[in-house]
């Protein structure tokens, strides 16, 4: 099952999409698609409702999509999560995931324009598959568990400013909770319909040259385990995100790869999970 959410910045409407590609109004069984909806039986109230085709088919053409899941409590990143781009940026591969994290405020639609910070010379892009959770996750003990509180999957580009990120902070949180840097969806894919999750393709193209190529089975950490180990360390709620890293072929492991700049057009595909395309402005 597909979730997603319609209509301009604040006033989306939460939608599912099924198979054939018809749309369908969710609000007679959720207000909203959040932390709430979730924790309360959501998913099994919208997929009850699609299959008693209880629902109003909505027309999408010329509706904004937005980000899948409203108002994430936070946003979570692990980075160098894929050994390819822990060597194109020099880093060591991990021996524990690298945690970090991104303003909730940063999530928007997978299609709005991002903007790219004054005074940015090294904004760049990352493919990733993020996990948004479905129930309350603490001190988990095992991978098998993890992929039990996960309600679905999305795409995600976690949007960057190196300079920001790198040279400006001994942590990243400055070049990584820039406004509109993490555009999300376009659609929240139930865990069911996504199958194995170290099974997925990534890809990227900036300007349609392509950039990033990957597949989720070159995970360090493997996203089961990631749930697990952040359940031990933060109470992970219902509507959290998870960013789990992005391949090689960001501009930060490309020398002479030019960052982008007001213009550029990013699209980026996650087998399973839809595409994304954004223009980037300048803020």
């Amino acid at each position: 099952m597909k979730l997603m959410r319609l209509g301009a910045p604040g006033a989306e409407r939460p939608a599912v999409r099924t198979d054939d590609g018809r749309v369908w109004d969710l609000t007679p069984v959720a207000e909203e698609i959040d932390g709430t909806f979730f924790a309360s039986g959501g998913v099994a109230r919208a997929r009850a409702a699609v299959e008693e085709r209880g629902l109003t088919e909505l027309d999408p053409r010329g509706l904004r999509v937005g980000a899948p899941v409203a108002r994430p409590g936070k946003v979570v990143c692990i980075g160098l999560n894929y050994r390819d781009h822990a060597r194109e940026t020099g880093a060591p591969v991990p021996t524990r995931p690298v945690v970090f994290m991104k303003d909730p405020g940063t999530v928007v639609g997978p299609y709005d324009d991002v903007l790219i910070p004054r005074g940015s010379a090294r904004t760049d892009w990352e493919v990733e598959l993020a996990v948004v959770i479905g129930s309350r996750a603490r001190y988990l003990e095992s991978a098998e568990e993890g992929l039990r509180h996960i309600a679905g999957y999305a795409i995600s580009n976690d949007v960057s400013e190196r300079e920001f990120q790198l040279d400006y902070s001994p942590q990243w949180d400055l070049g990584k909770s820039c406004e509109t840097f993490n555009p999300l969806g376009p659609w929240l894919v139930t865990s069911d319909a996504v199958g194995d999750p170290q099974d997925l393709g990534l890809r990227l193209t900036v300007n349609g040259v392509r950039r990033q190529h990957g597949t989720t089975r070159d995970m360090i950490f493997q996203v089961g385990h990631l749930v697990a180990y952040l359940s031990n360390y933060m109470v992970l709620e219902p509507g959290d995100v998870i960013n789990t890293g992005t391949p090689a072929g960001v501009a930060l492991g490309l020398p002479g790869t030019p960052y982008l700049r007001p213009g550029d057009t990013v699209e980026l595909s996650v087998d399973g999970l839809g595409s994304q395309r954004q223009t980037f402005a300048q803020a």
